[in-house]
């Protein structure tokens, strides 16, 4: 089994797309991040946790499901990393394989050394931009090989059947 820990804020200030977004609304960048790890979710079947930190909001962690992607948002006083140090103990096993997005190098040491994987913002984007790209590729197959009609027809019956509907003999 594989899971991807996402550190939110940080691939959000890193990806083009989500800091262009961050700049007018931050909730539009957050939003757009869980969309694409949906995305990234069911192209790759690879479980995925998004952390935001919540570190200056009072209150309890808070834990969400959005799009089939795992949401936390910690706890006041902690911070992602520290929710992601957390993470990467408890959910590592033997036929556990961890990776971490995110392109802090002390939290990438961290996890490094608990046994998780790294990934850097740039890697992640670059692997994201290809995975929506094979999915654009697929679904364009898909409508090009999907037939007009819901059963088959041979070429000679569709053409029957659109004079019939033309009202032509």
């Amino acid at each position: 089994m594989q899971i991807l820990l996402v550190d939110g804020y940080n691939i959000i200030g890193a990806w083009n797309e989500l800091r262009l977004l961050k700049s007018d609304k931050l909730l539009d960048a957050r939003d757009r991040l869980i969309e694409l790890m949906a995305e990234y979710k069911a192209f790759t079947g690879i479980r995925v946790i998004v952390v935001f930190d919540a570190h200056l909001v009072p209150g309890v962690e808070n834990k969400q499901r959005q799009n089939d992607v795992e949401v936390i948002f910690t706890r006041e006083n902690e911070t992602a990393d520290e929710r992601i140090e957390k993470l990467t103990q408890e959910l590592s096993g033997r036929r556990v394989q961890i990776h971490v997005a995110t392109s802090d190098m002390t939290e990438q040491r961290v996890v490094f050394g608990q046994g998780a994987l790294r990934k850097s913002a740039r890697e992640f984007e670059i692997e994201m931009a290809s995975i929506s790209s094979n999915i654009t590729k697929n679904v364009r197959r898909i409508q090009e090989n999907k037939p007009t009609s819901k059963i088959p027809l041979t070429e000679e019956v569709a053409e029957i059947f659109e004079k019939w509907r033309r009202g032509m003999k």
